[in-house]
Parts: structure tokens; C-alpha cells; sequence
């Protein structure tokens, strides 16, 4: 029986002023727990995004990859630190489309991507088609493409980038074509370059850059990429040489910056900080900022959203000790700790990353143990996230922390940091922790879902943070550390202030003035609904980055 989804096809008639066929492009889409490809905030970003596209009724698509083992299962080895596991997945709620489309990588000419899509009834996003070399003709090695998301073998990584990009645009093409084709980071590049050649000019391009951090703008030698087919033809030297920005290497964010009409950053501050990097480059797009948003409907609690819309403290507090207790049977499940859902809870959960600062609270440990010991202002604390895979780093920063706490009765490690539990820490916090070092943070979306759920965000003023928070009202804003100081010297300076504020203000403010939490907590939702949800996102893609 063949797929409706063979051809450019929603089960809803679109709104006219979303009229445009925009595709987007992404290598990991956050849609639902059950559906593993994605690793976190860019994941989630997108997610949100084909949701919101969705209710919406806008045309668009989502282009991404079926990751034959995800990214990777976070368990535990035998004395509790961080294990990782890569077990295959499977998912019968995808429909094959039926499209089969063929790509150059390396000295293989014909390396067979198959398209599954997922349909907007199963979980209420636009349709998403997903991308496979794990088909009957492939090769062994072509069919392992598609096997883990970020692997950390290069010439993979450059097949992976081919597959998305060049495989994705060719179903886009076999759909019917599209007036808008937009990259959600530089993963897809390859995309750019297979238009181009076939005669799409940049008026169709677009492009969003998520990151400040260096190492997130791929940088690859460009006569590797050309013998890998990344170019999806064989470039002369002269033209690879325009392609190249120093010593051969082509990085991905330039490349894209300079072949797309217009480019969004994520948030304000994000614009000023990527037009400066990115602006002595010739030819590269002007940068304008379109703040990262979620979706509200997938990640508020509906009964605290009623108690907000009412403003019923009462309501909003009991059902706050609720989401509290569910989450804290997470945390008696994994580490065997009570928790207590009328002591303040402190999360701090995202990607392990260095700059993130996971540890930053253990800075001066003799001053975090007396706050965490305190009779009269009793605390809880838990850290979830996954490092990358590689990031050793990060990894035995993880596993110090579950070191640490493993005989503290107050604070927990959790592991499985997806969806399901990303909103049960949300739901369930008090106090949402921000820790990245300054101008290190291109957006940073948990804070937002976390305020949704009336937790207030104790943070770092980076990201989508300026926009957003009004210290002392809607949230704790730390003092700005200079980003040019040592990072040690950041790290003593932003710690004080965090032991400073939570000694001074938010431990206080919620054991002695709960009437003055509350208000804090209903102004963060205030803050964030609606101009921090996906709908307000997804509209000003179409109004103002696809103009």
C-alpha cells in the first residue's frame, strides 16, 4: 500500500499565512521520550518547534535521521558511576514513505537512504521524515551511517552530514520541492551545496546557528570533504579554495552564513555575540536574533498552568507538592534517598558540558556543607544530565558528583536524563540552577520550561536570561563575572555570589516569606508564557527569517 506521505501531504489544510513549503533540517528532533534521536537542548528545540508548526497549521516539514541506536542509554556500572550503553531501537509507529533516494559518499555512488515518516497524528508534530542507510543493498559499512547520533569516528560524522543534508534534500525534491529550505545548524551543510548545484538560489536558504562555543562550529579540511562527496560533486581546486576559509579547512557555520538569505541566532544576546565572531568573514549573512522558545502544551503541567490562570496559590502549591512527590520517588527509586517535598529543591540539569559548570556549587566545599547542613534553611539538591559519550572530562565530573553524594541524604545523581525525566525536574523543582560561564550560553531552553512549572531560575545572566528575568522578581540573577578574567577566576566570583545569594536571598525568601515565593513563581510564568513558547517562535520564522 503505498504511503499519502510519498508527496508533500498534510492531513490538515494549511494557514495561508503560512503558506510557504519550508523544510527544516535537523540531525535530532526531541518529539517524544519514546522516540530516541535526539541528545538534548537541540533536540528539544526542534521538537518544539514541528509541535508548535503544528498547531500552527503551517507547511512545513521536518528532515532528520532514524538513529539505529540513538545516542546513547545512561546507566550505571557496579559502583554507581556512568555507564553508557548503545541498544538497538525500534519503532513500528513510523510509516516507510516509500522514498528511496541515492548519494555519493566516498568511492560508493550509490549509498541507498530510505525515508519513514512520522505522521502528525502520532504525536502531534508536523510531518518529520526520517533518514536511514540501514537498508537492503547497502554495504555493511554504508548501512552503520545511520547507527549513532554524533559518532565520534570523522569520516562517519562527514557520511552523516552527506546522508541529512544531500539524502534529505532529495527527498525533499522527491516531495515535490520546497520554497524554503532551512538548517538547523550546520549538521545538513551538504544541503546547501547539492541546491545550489541543481539551481536553488539562495533566496530559499536559510540558517540557524545555535552556538558560541567554538568546537560546536565544525571545522573539517576541505580536500576531505570534497573526496567524501560533501560538496555533492567533485570541486577543482579553485573552487574549493572559495570555499575554504584558513589552511584548507572549510568551517561548517561560515560556509552556511554565507550561502543563506538570512540567518537567525537564538537569542539577543546570542545575535551580538555571533555577528562579532562571525563578522569579518566576506559574504556572510546578517545574523538577526529569533529567541529559542518550547512548546508549552508538551512541557507545563496543566493543572499548575489552571492554578497560574487563576492565580490560586493554594491550588498552585498543592499541586506543586504533587509533581514534587512523583519526582521524588525518581530519585528514591535510583539512589534510595527520601526527599522531603516541603524542603526547597535545587535542580541543576542539562548537558554535562564543561563550561556548564555542573560542579560549581562544590567550589569552596567547606562553605556549600554548612548551607546543605543548615537546621533552619534545609536544602535538597539534584544533578541529571549526560556528557557526551567522549567527554571525558565531563564524565568524570559526573561520577565525582555521584561519588560525592552517594552517602549524602539530601542530595542525588539521577541517571536516564530524557524527556520523561527532563519534565519531571522541571515539574518538581523549586529553584532551577544556571551555572554557564558568561557568553558560553547561546540560549539555554531549560530555564523556561522550568519556569512554566513554577520553578524560579537561579542562574548566570547569559543566553535568553536578559531577556527574560527581572532579578529579585521573577527569578535570582547572579553578578555578571568578566569573561575575559581566568576561568578560576570566573569560577571564585560566580560561586560566592551563588552560596551569597542562596544564603541570603532564596533560601530565606522561601522559608520566611512564602507569599513573596509564590508571586516570584506566578511572575515567572508571566515572564515566559507566551513569549518564551514555540508558537511565538515558530510564527516569526515565517514573519521575519523566511520573508
Amino acid at each position: 500500500m503505498s504511503s499519502k506521505y510519498n508527496t508533500w501531504y498534510h492531513p490538515y489544510k494549511t494557514d495561508t499565512k503560512y503558506k510557504k513549503r519550508a523544510a527544516y533540517f535537523s540531525m535530532e528532533f526531541g518529539i517524544h521520550q519514546a522516540l530516541k534521536i535526539y541528545s538534548g537542548g537541540l533536540g528539544y528545540l526542534a521538537g518544539s518547534h514541528m509541535i508548535s508548526a503544528m498547531e500552527l497549521k503551517q507547511n512545513m516539514i521536518g528532515i532528520g535521521m532514524l538513529w539505529k541506536y540513538g545516542y546513547y542509554d545512561q546507566g550505571r556500572n557496579t559502583d554507581q558511576t556512568l555507564q553508557t550503553s548503545f541498544i538497538e531501537k525500534h519503532y513500528n509507529f513510523l510509516e516507510d514513505s516509500g522514498i528511496e533516494v541515492e548519494v555519493k559518499i566516498h568511492d560508493n555512488p550509490s549509498v541507498k537512504v530510505r525515508a519513514y515518516v512520522l505522521k502528525p497524528e502520532v504525536f502531534g508534530s508536523v510531518p518529520i521524515y526520517l533518514l536511514t542507510t540501514d537498508v537492503p543493498g547497502n554495504d555493511h559499512l554504508s548501512k552503520t551511517i545511520t547507527d549513532h547520533l554524533y559518532d565520534n569516528n570523522t569520516l562517519t560524522r562527514i557520511s552523516q552530514n552527506i546522508v541529512l543534508g544531500i539524502g534529505g534534500a532529495k527527498v525533499v525534491q522527491e516531495l515535490g520541492g520546497a520554497d524554503v529550505y532551512h538548517l538547523n545548524e550546520g549538521h545538513a551543510l551538504p544541503a546547501f551545496y547539492y541546491l545550489r548545484n541543481i539551481g536553488i538560489t539562495k533566496n530559499q536558504m536559510f540558517f540557524t546557528t545555535h552556538t558560541p562555543e567554538k568546537a560546536g562550529n565544525m571545522e573539517r579540511n576541505g580536500h576531505l570533504l570534497n573526496s567524501c562527496g560533501f560538496f555533492g560533486k567533485t570541486l577543482t581546486d579553485e573552487e574549493l579554495q572559495k570555499e575554504v576559509v584558513n589552511d584548507d579547512m572549510l568551517n561548517y557555520t561560515v560556509a552556511a552564513l554565507r550561502m543563506a538569505k538570512r540567518t537567525n541566532a537564538v537569542s539577543k544576546l546570542h545575535a551580538v555575540v555571533a555577528n562579532n565572531m562571525w563578522n569579518s568573514f566576506k559574504g556572510t549573512s546578517k545574523i538577526i536574533p529569533i529567541t529559542n522558545s518550547q512548546n508549552q502544551h508538551f512541557w507545563q503541567d496543566s493543572i499548575l498552568a489552571k492554578a497560574w490562570k487563576g492565580l490560586n496559590a493554594k491550588a498552585f502549591k498543592k499541586r506543586k507538592l504533587e509533581l514534587k512527590s512523583q519526582l521524588f520517588d525518581v530519585v528514591l527509586d535510583q539512589t534510595g534517598k527520601l526527599f522531603d517535598p516541603n524542603i526547597l529543591t535545587i535542580v541543576w540539569a542539562r548537558r554535562f558540558a564543561q563550561y556548564k559548570r555542573a560542579d560549581l556549587l562544590l567550589y569552596d566545599l567547606e562553605r556549600f556543607e554548612k548551607l546543605v547542613s543548615s537546621v533552619n534553611y534545609p536544602v535538597q539538591i539534584i544533578w541529571a544530565g549526560k556528557p557526551y559519550p567522549t567527554d571525558y572530562y565531563s564524565i568524570d565530573m559526573f561520577n565525582h558528583l555521584v561519588k560525592y553524594t552517594k552517602f549524602k541524604p539530601n542530595m542525588a545523581v539521577l541517571i536516564g536524563y530524557e524527556m520523561e525525566l527532563s519534565r519531571k525536574l522541571k515539574k518538581g523543582s523549586d529553584v532551577w540552577l544556571n551555572t554557564p560561564r558568561i557568553t558560553r550560553e547561546a540560549s539555554g531552553t531549560s530555564g523556561m520550561t522550568a519556569a512554566m512549572n513554577g520553578s524560579i531560575n537561579l542562574t548566570i545572566n547569559d543566553g535568553w536570561i536578559p531577556e527574560f528575568a527581572v532579578n529579585g522578581v521573577n527569578s535570582f540573577v547572579l553578578p555578571e563575572a568578566d569573561y575575559r578574567s581566568p576561568a578560576w577566576e570566573q569560577d571564585k566570583f560566580d560561586s560566592d555570589n551563588l552560596y551569597n545569594t542562596l544564603e541570603k536571598r532564596v533560601l530565606p525568601t522561601f522559608y520566611e516569606d512564602p507569599k513573596k515565593w509564590q508571586e516570584m513563581v506566578f511572575k515567572g510564568i508571566d515572564g515566559v508564557v507566551p513569549a518564551f513558547t514555540s508558537r511565538r517562535m515558530a510564527d516569526e520564522y515565517y514573519n521575519v527569517l523566511y520573508k
